[in-house]
């Protein structure tokens, strides 16, 4: 039994910021160590699994981000119980009080859409609205549904809304044989997590094979799932009546390791992070080192950064163990101060390459050919006012303004807390110079800044 470290339900939504912009003085070096955070990805998915048990479960190494604020939201208001402390949640899913989490929490996050899931194994019903989040891209619910369909429960979409039943009287879905048509993370996740609680084995096949997916299902396992060949194209899951409280960590996040990596290479700066799992990060690891970066793994979990001479190369992002799309526009950034010239197609998303017009009021040179971006290295890029267009665009903007003459100006910075656990302060700790200030209080022109939130 967990035991809570407060006896009282909390809300983890945050207040409203009032509109601000990242100001950054460039072409500063980092140096020093700094610690990486939580998964966001994993966490969101665990944060839904808890829902499969009946009991308290204690997450560990919970990032703390707008985006697991508002999971948070989600489940409370599905009647869980949730404390924090530190980085540290205890949850309790002992009593669901609904299976319809409101929209309005719903449309703020793409990954409460996983509750579906659980909700349904648990409750043998589920109303969930159809999710928002970046737009980068369209992400469809259809292999969720699909899996969800193959396993017994009758799925229709009315109104925005996704309705979900397990007909008959058993009230438990069944295992059956499921065909991705495309590695879905969230499809994965989605039919994993209903399956725990199935009656007879399910196979998921084409499964995603994202640390994350592996991180869900170990945390299912500590939970007393039975679950074989997570991290490989077929995962088994044979169905279990009911699991048990867990004392869960979460894996470290590889996105804001690559994206730490990068922030040392384009400033040329030695720096080392961990924990880190260094296999989670081979792909980004390895083309690093073809631009010329030196990587060492010193320790089981900590990586050093030693910068040398950038050249260009060519980047595919495809599903893990391929490239990964979240490390895409980081990447383009150290690109574009790279020797040569360069390629990036982008397969995942095909909305994803926004933030080239923004690297492009930095100076970079790129042009667009389809989902191509083709980069001509240059020897510098200057300050000026851009807007994040996505998550891991605006950590991209952040790297590029670190090593940009001049002072970078960054707008849309709810994307940037979504998704980067005290960014701000990490590279502060480095020795980067950048701060949070109110557009008021910008010493930009106003003409600038309005035509910079237009983009």
């Amino acid at each position: 039994m967990v035991c809570f470290l407060e006896d009282r339900a909390i809300n983890l939504s945050t207040e409203t910021q009032p509109p601000s912009v990242l100001k950054i003085w460039g072409e500063t070096q980092l140096n020093g160590q700094v610690t990486i955070s939580g998964a966001k990805n994993s966490a969101l998915a665990i944060m839904a699994g808890t829902l499969l048990c009946a009991d308290e479960c204690r997450l560990r190494n919970i990032p703390s981000l707008v985006d697991i604020n508002h999971m948070g939201d989600v489940l409370n208001s599905l009647g869980l119980k949730l404390n924090r402390n530190g980085d540290t949640l205890e949850i309790n899913a002992q009593e669901i009080t609904t299976s319809k989490p409101p929209y309005e929490l719903v449309s703020r996050l793409r990954a409460s859409f996983f509750v579906i899931g659980p909700l349904l194994a648990r409750l043998g019903v589920a109303r969930v609205p159809l999710p928002g989040g970046c737009a980068i891209g369209a992400r469809p619910v259809d292999l969720h549904v699909r899996g969800l369909e193959a396993m017994g429960a009758k799925v229709r979409i009315e109104h925005g809304i996704v309705y979900a039943d397990i007909p008959g009287s058993n009230n438990r879905l069944q295992g059956a044989e499921i065909y991705l048509d495309y590695p879905s993370v969230g499809a994965t996740e989605t039919i994993l997590m209903a399956a725990t609680l199935a009656e007879g084995e399910t196979r998921i096949e084409n499964a995603a094979r994202e640390p994350e997916v592996v991180d869900l299902a170990n945390f299912c396992i500590a939970m007393g799932a039975k679950i074989q060949g997570a991290g490989t194209n077929t995962i088994t899951i044979s169905g279990v009546k009911s699991l048990h409280s867990v004392d869960y960590p979460i894996i470290p996040d590889r996105i804001e390791a690559g994206t730490f990596l990068v922030a040392g290479a384009i400033t040329h700066s030695e720096i080392s992070l961990s924990p880190v799992v260094p296999e989670h990060l081979t792909p980004v690891i390895a083309k690093l080192r073809a631009m010329g970066v030196k990587i060492i793994a010193d320790a089981p979990n900590c990586l050093s950064l030693i910068p040398g001479t950038l050249h260009g190369t060519d980047i595919e992002t495809l599903p893990y163990p391929g490239f990964p799309t979240d490390m895409q526009a980081q990447l383009m950034a150290l690109l574009a101060l790279s020797e040569g010239d360069s390629v990036i197609t982008e397969t995942v998303f095909e909305n994803r390459l926004r933030h080239v017009a923004e690297f492009k009021r930095m100076g970079a040179d790129i042009r667009l050919k389809g989902q191509q971006a083709i980069i001509r290295g240059v020897s510098m890029l200057t300050g000026a006012p851009v807007v994040a267009t996505d998550l891991r665009a605006s950590a991209a903007l952040v790297v590029a303004g670190l090593a940009a003459k001049g002072i970078t100006t960054i707008q849309g910075l709810h994307h940037l807390d979504r998704g980067y656990d005290n960014l701000e302060d990490k590279l502060r700790g480095l020795g980067a110079k950048l701060q949070r200030v109110s557009i008021e209080e910008t010493d930009l022109p106003a003409e600038e800044l309005i035509e910079a939130e237009k983009r």
